[in-house]
């Protein structure tokens, strides 16, 4: 497992699913919660982005920002913001270079069938670029207020 907490966050740029481009360098100066999951339209995958968009108001209130990665492709991710009303960017992976990038891209197996996919993770990084946490297998019930709670009580002073 390669462990990125302490180093400098790898940077990237990927399409979101408004068809833009965007790189986790224009996020400078701001807390970035970056979290893989493995597809669109699953059921984990939509109580985990549901749940951000739920606690959203209160990431921006903490100076943060969302942004989700899976491999699916723009479209998908456009039909998924629009039916759950996703305010933040869902990134195409498609290659799987920025899973790779952070290690997250693993053989799984599910039913005896064995593929490489997403490992669910999180990571939180910081205004200067660098990972300040970040969560493997991540379980989503509760993960996302764990998340909110890390950059209250570690990144933003009262």
């Amino acid at each position: 497992m390669t462990v990125l907490a302490g180093m400098k966050a790898p940077d990237f740029t990927l399409p979101t699913s408004t068809g833009e481009k965007i790189s986790l360098s224009d996020y400078k100066g701001k807390n970035v919660v970056l979290y893989f999951y493995p597809k669109d339209m699953t059921p984990g995958c939509t109580t985990e982005a549901c749940d951000f968009r739920d606690r959203h108001s209160e990431f921006a209130d903490e100076n943060a920002v969302i942004l989700g990665i899976s491999p699916d492709p723009i479209a998908r991710h456009a039909t998924f913001t629009e039916k759950h009303g996703l305010p933040f960017y869902l990134l195409s992976d498609e290659d799987h270079a920025v899973a790779e990038a952070y290690g997250v891209w693993k053989l799984k197996k599910n039913f005896g069938k064995e593929y490489m996919g997403i490992e669910r993770s999180t990571f939180v990084i910081d205004v200067d670029g660098n990972v300040a946490k970040e969560w493997r297998k991540v379980k989503v019930k509760g993960h996302v207020e764990e998340a909110l709670a890390f950059i209250r009580e570690e990144l933003n002073e009262a």
